[in-house]
């Protein structure tokens, strides 16, 4: 039989259990957002958010179930999950910011990997279990500064502690998989990665979108100071469509899930900093944004090309990116100046959820999946 994806209300989201970690972060308060307006059941469990914080902006917290607890303590991340029975869990919760790796890389893999690994043996004593989407990186792979994209079967790896724990964090997903989760008709692990995410909403320290922003209200220049790596640039609703639709699989046939999935841009947005630093000044009222270019090399190194390739998503899933890159940052301009405007965050963000969804659903109707299983 034949069945359609739906990542838009109706979706087979609609009703599920879902247990999402890290969803008082930037892309986690996104897909709470979302799984909430698919009719699903979320429970969250984070760190408390911190300020400024979308999560709060958003009013997430009457839309889901939230719970505080450190993933790296199993028994309070067990504590937390008790009585909720989770169909599926999307781990989100993670140390997500390279300059902060090299000034806590203990901390960093503890979270990175001790944490996912707990996420997923919790999900071993889960008995309506149908499937783990374990979330990590564009910068899980070797990165050898290639000109083409990255694919699922490349090797991991790592120069700087962030991007080495998002690779041995794939090892452990990989190796929970092959140990724990193969038995016939059981849960399956599901692994994404994704590239360089940008969007309203991201108050995250050193980060490039957000320091521009603040540099635009304190009017005090941003200070770009590597304006010449590329990077794979892409809005969060583009990756967190295709989570929903590998939740969507997991549910519906768990084998095809299973495995590793990247989600990136195209190649028109795989650009240098100095080029998405102009674009969205363009979309900036008043004059564009303040900043300077000084290029300064600080003994800290991070790969200057980074590419990802999402031809098994695109093939096997019917994802595809469907923001360029100029709309995609007007969107993000748009949600930070109505965020300073202090206008109703949640219904905007909400809209703009809705107006990605009539672009997937134009595609995604066309591109069936089969249903090898009950959903």
């Amino acid at each position: 039989m034949q069945v359609r994806w739906v990542i838009s209300p109706g979706s087979r989201l609609n009703g599920k259990r879902i247990l999402l970690t890290g969803h008082t972060g930037f892309k986690g308060s996104w897909l709470a957002l979302w799984l909430a307006r698919l009719g699903a059941q979320v429970r969250g469990v984070a760190l408390p958010p911190q300020e400024p914080s979308m999560f709060d902006r958003v009013g997430g917290g009457d839309l889901v179930e939230s719970r505080l607890a450190d993933i790296n303590d199993l028994s309070a991340l067990r504590q937390a999950v008790e009585g909720f029975r989770p169909e599926i869990i999307i781990h989100m919760a993670a140390q997500s910011l390279v300059r902060a790796s090299y000034a806590d890389p203990v901390g960093t893999f503890l979270t990175n990997v001790i944490g996912t690994a707990n996420v997923m043996q919790l999900g071993r004593d889960e008995p309506d279990l149908r499937g783990i989407i374990v979330v990590t990186s564009d910068k899980c792979y070797e990165n050898r500064e290639w000109v083409w994209g990255y694919r699922e079967t490349d090797p991991m790896g790592g120069k700087d502690p962030y991007s080495a724990s998002k690779g041995a964090a794939e090892l452990a997903a990989a190796a929970w998989s092959q140990s724990f989760f193969q038995a016939p008709g059981g849960p399956r692990i599901a692994r994404a990665r994704s590239g360089n995410v940008f969007g309203g909403g991201d108050w995250a320290g050193d980060r490039l979108v957000p320091d521009l922003v603040r540099a635009a209200r304190s009017d005090q220049p941003a200070i770009i100071r590597n304006p010449g790596s590329v990077r794979p640039w892409q809005h969060v609703l583009e990756p967190l469509a295709g989570y929903l639709m590998l939740a969507e699989l997991l549910l519906v046939d768990p084998d095809r899930a299973e495995g590793a999935w990247n989600f990136g841009p195209g190649t028109e947005a795989t650009v240098d900093v100095a080029t998405l630093v102009a674009t969205l000044s363009r979309h900036w009222p008043g004059g564009g944004l303040p900043y300077c270019m000084e290029p300064a090399f600080d003994g800290l190194p991070e790969a200057g090309l980074l590419r990802l390739d999402s031809t098994k998503a695109t093939v096997r899933l019917g994802w595809k990116p469907r923001l360029d890159l100029s709309r995609a940052l007007r969107l993000t301009a748009e949600w930070y100046i109505a965020d300073a405007r202090g206008d109703d965050m949640r219904e905007l963000t909400q809209g703009q959820i809705a107006s990605y969804e009539e672009l997937c659903g134009r595609d995604l109707a066309l591109h069936p999946m089969n249903d090898g299983a009950s959903a």
